[in-house]
């Protein structure tokens, strides 16, 4: 044998006991890749008790309760007061409860805590108010159907004992997802969909968007709908409303132009849906609640959050630039968004002073007001429709951007509209 070939054949032996080594230890150190599906109580809505069974779940869901700023500089997780960056805020929302408090989100473990201690809950809030902060409304609906959402919220707060936890959003007989919202139930079931046939993708929107949405009380029984009925675009949300459904036509009326005025609420799902994300079939979980490793197990990370903060995980499993550059990217559609957003806001805030500067003129024309005052609700609702979600626009930009330049139009239009009916130029 030439040494040639002894040193071949030395070569692939060493190649084989490699081989080997690495599948004998493959074998022996082999990741668990399924668990054990633990009996819960129906009852059960302790999160620790679910953690107990699911502890990767549980301690990336205790992150929930960190507080921090937003890696773009918008939005996060700290409680700080959103009229202090946009003073028109005040004037826009004067006359009703948001003009007194208006802060920034919490994580889920502090829904309940921040309803209960908020200066925008009075004796008369009604019990609709707790819908989407705790995981209690499923015995409190069984138990009273809508009734609850007349009682008054500060009757119900002894029933409330969590807050957004694990039973909000899975059944603890299978984990299987599903939605306990009866109104995200309803609307959709106006929209023709099946929860029961959703798939489990889509179901990883339909669980956030059960209560990241657009809402309202009906006037007399205080039950909550979704304005879902035309579609989920600013213009067709606002189109609802202008039917007065249910005799619904207001929710509060402002004290200076005397317009009657909507209350957009974080309409995350449906900025999303019209997305270029949500048209492809990302779920808000794939970005905010991303896929996990850890000692080998996947987990789903239960610390909703900024995709800015694992970009890794959640952008790059798409996206191939690197995350220096996918930040700047959101850095910069926000920042765009963000500026468009406080023109709207202020044109609006003008509208409403100058509408109501011009009401005071006794010889101006009530009808030209009334069509000023219409220009200004509407103004204000594409502003707030924008304002109140979550993401600064990167939800769906394109949509955004359109619906604040419209709004910035239509508050010009009533500013103009008012001067015209008093024959003034304020």
């Amino acid at each position: 044998m030439s040494k040639k070939t002894k040193l071949s054949l030395l070569i692939l032996g060493i190649v084989i006991i490699v081989f080997v080594a690495v599948v004998v230890q493959a074998f022996l150190h082999q990741p668990k890749l399924t668990l054990k599906l633990a009996k819960i109580p129906a009852g059960e809505y302790d999160p620790a008790v679910w953690g107990k069974y699911y502890p990767l779940e549980y301690k990336s869901y205790i992150r929930n309760l960190e507080m921090a700023p937003s890696p773009t500089g918008f939005g996060g997780s700290e409680k700080i007061e959103k009229s202090l960056k946009e003073p028109e805020i005040l004037m826009n929302f004067k006359g009703m409860a948001f003009s007194k408090e208006y802060t920034e989100d919490r994580g889920h473990p502090y829904a309940l805590e921040d309803i209960k201690k908020t200066k925008r809950i009075t004796p008369a809030s009604p019990g609709a108010c707790m819908t989407c902060k705790t995981a209690n409304l499923i015995d409190i609906y069984r138990e009273m159907g809508w009734k609850y959402a007349k009682i008054p919220l500060t009757e119900l707060f002894p029933k409330m004992k969590h807050p957004i936890v694990c039973a909000n959003c899975h059944d603890p007989a299978t984990m299987n997802l599903r939605v306990i919202n009866p109104a995200f139930i309803e609307a959709m079931q106006r929209r023709g969909v099946d929860l029961q046939k959703a798939s489990r993708e889509e179901m990883r929107s339909y669980v956030c968007g059960q209560c990241h949405a657009e809402y309202y009380f009906e006037p007399e029984s205080k039950k909550v709908v979704f304005p879902w009925d035309k579609g989920f675009l600013p213009e067709q949300m606002y189109a609802y409303y202008s039917g007065t459904p249910a005799g619904f036509d207001q929710d509060w009326q402002h004290p200076d132009s005397q317009a009657k005025m909507l209350k957009a609420q974080h309409p995350d799902f449906e900025t999303w849906t019209n997305g270029v994300h949500g048209k492809s079939g990302v779920s808000c979980a794939d970005c905010h609640m991303p896929y996990i490793r850890e000692n080998g197990q996947k987990y789903t990370s239960h610390w909703v959050t900024s995709p800015m903060k694992h970009t890794k995980t959640s952008c790059q499993t798409c996206h191939t630039q690197d995350a220096v550059w996918l930040l700047d990217r959101v850095r910069i559609i926000q920042n765009n968004v963000w500026q468009l957003q406080r023109t709207a806001g202020q044109t609006v805030a003008r509208a409403h002073e100058v509408i109501g500067k011009a009401g005071a003129v006794v010889r101006a024309d009530k009808a030209q007001l009334d069509q000023a005052r219409e220009l200004a609700r509407k103004a204000q609702w594409f502003w707030d429709i924008v304002a109140a979600e979550n993401s600064m626009g990167f939800h769906n930009p394109d949509q955004v951007m359109n619906t604040l330049g419209r709004s910035i139009d239509m508050a010009h239009q009533a500013i103009a509209k008012a001067n015209k009916a008093a024959g003034t130029q304020f």
